[in-house]
């Protein structure tokens, strides 16, 4: 196994780790291990791509590691009510959406191709910045000047149009596979 997946792999290891932290008012620990895991999200990308590491199962685990991360951190969050359950549903909902999709397309249309869409990356950029930002708040002490409430309903709004413009791909890919058989 590469240097990059085994990174990628730490990273989906440290998920029960940072869920015990929040469950345990560990909120600072939780915090810096979600910035180690952020951290080595880029590393293993960087690595895969400059040493020649990228794999199957590298193009696999990596986006389960973050995944996994994101939304075990969401759910752990909501049932502290450390944010809101609409949100935490609406966040597992699209990602199971998603999971869903892709693998009613991959069955009916027989390609693997999957382009995250923009407003994709965008959400989970969000995500990111929301799930760290109340780990410090909570953790640090950190002042969020109400910037957590901005990015609630940021990530509940790109949740919603990122899970619509799967729809509308997935819909027009089986469309295509319909008439084509």
């Amino acid at each position: 196994m590469s240097i990059a997946n085994l990174i990628s792999l730490a990273r989906l290891l440290a998920v029960p780790i940072a869920i015990w932290f929040i469950l345990n008012d560990a909120l600072a620990a939780a915090f810096w291990l979600f910035v180690a895991a952020g951290l080595s999200d880029a590393v293993d990308g960087y690595i895969a791509k400059h040493f020649n590491q990228r794999s199957a199962l590298g193009a696999l685990l990596d986006p389960i590691a973050d995944k996994t991360l994101l939304v075990s951190l969401f759910v752990t969050l909501g049932l502290a009510n450390r944010l809101p359950s609409w949100l935490v549903i609406l966040v597992v909902f699209r990602d199971l959406l998603i999971i869903g999709g892709f693998l009613l397309t991959v069955v009916v249309t027989q390609r693997m191709r999957f382009e995250p869409l923009w407003i994709s990356k965008l959400n989970t950029a969000l995500q990111i910045l929301l799930i760290a930002l109340v780990l410090a708040r909570l953790g640090l002490g950190l002042d969020d000047h109400g910037l957590e409430r901005v990015l609630v309903y940021g990530v509940g709004a790109t949740t919603i149009l990122s899970g619509a413009g799967y729809l509308v791909r997935w819909a027009r890919s089986l469309a295509g596979a319909e008439l084509g058989s």
